[in-house]
């Protein structure tokens, strides 16, 4: 197998960690009521799977991470060059954040050394200390519900499918577990976004949180609704994994611009 294999490999085992994660998240709400987040779904896991799953997951997320940075630094998913391809750029660069830092977090559980908590409102409380720190809150709502609308329009047009195999694109079921998927991502970001607004006009951020917050916040049967659409989301992962075209994307060229 050679580099551009393997590293075509990785990604889709990053797509399939990211489904695992979901799915975790969705099966512990819809079954138990408990919220958890990506972060909290790693946790679970790397209790019950032990080291060599949490390696993995170390694996995937590092290499799905990396993907999405490439993605925003070299437009390797073709988004374009308008306003709407530059959000989706600044989109997969946060994405890739998030995942490179949920690499960590497995190296942590790994070492025994990881810490739970909320990042978010750990995040929003530390912004809240600086001069000014009500604007870097109420910033990052903005980025937040940009987020949340493009989720949104993305379930409403189906536009994410354009990435797969058309021959798995044609069944029902993948379309509408990627609809769903998107749908209650986006209900959920707008949610993030509206907390920390509130958290940036109050300059308090207790009330703030990420998804498990959500989660947890939502009354009865909307958390039931959004896990599971969550739930459709780590299935629809799971098909990327496997269907998603990747052939068109230049790994050669982003590696070499690490090396």
């Amino acid at each position: 197998m050679n580099v551009d294999a393997r590293l075509t490999l990785l990604t889709r085992v990053g797509f399939a960690t990211r489904g695992l994660l979901y799915l975790v998240i969705a099966t512990l709400i819809l079954r138990t009521g408990r919220a958890e987040d990506p972060s909290g779904a790693l946790e679970y896991l790397g209790q019950g799977g032990g080291q060599l799953l949490l390696g993995v997951l170390t694996v995937g997320l590092i290499a799905y991470g990396i993907w999405r940075l490439a993605d925003a630094a070299w437009d390797i998913e073709r988004h374009g060059t308008d306003g709407k391809g530059w959000a989706e750029r600044a989109g997969a660069g946060v994405s890739g954040i998030v995942h490179l830092a949920l690499a960590w977090q497995a190296i942590g559980l790994m070492r025994g050394a990881a810490q739970s908590g909320d990042s978010t409102r750990e995040g929003a409380q530390m912004a809240l200390r600086l001069p000014g720190g009500w604007a870097l809150v109420m910033i990052a709502a903005a980025i937040l519900f940009a987020l949340g609308a493009v989720q949104l329009v993305k379930a409403a047009k189906g536009s994410f499918l354009r990435y797969l195999d058309p021959r798995i694109v044609r069944q029902p079921w993948v379309r509408w577990s990627g609809r769903a998927g998107y749908a209650a991502r986006g209900i959920v970001f707008l949610i993030i976004g509206w907390l920390l607004l509130n958290a940036g006009i109050e300059e308090q951020a207790s009330g703030t949180g990420g998804m498990a917050r959500v989660l947890g916040w939502l009354t009865h049967p909307f958390d039931l609704i959004v896990g599971a659409g969550l739930l459709g989301f780590g299935l629809f992962s799971l098909i990327e994994a496997r269907f998603r075209r990747l052939q068109d994307v230049p790994i050669d060229s982003v590696t070499r611009k690490f090396i």
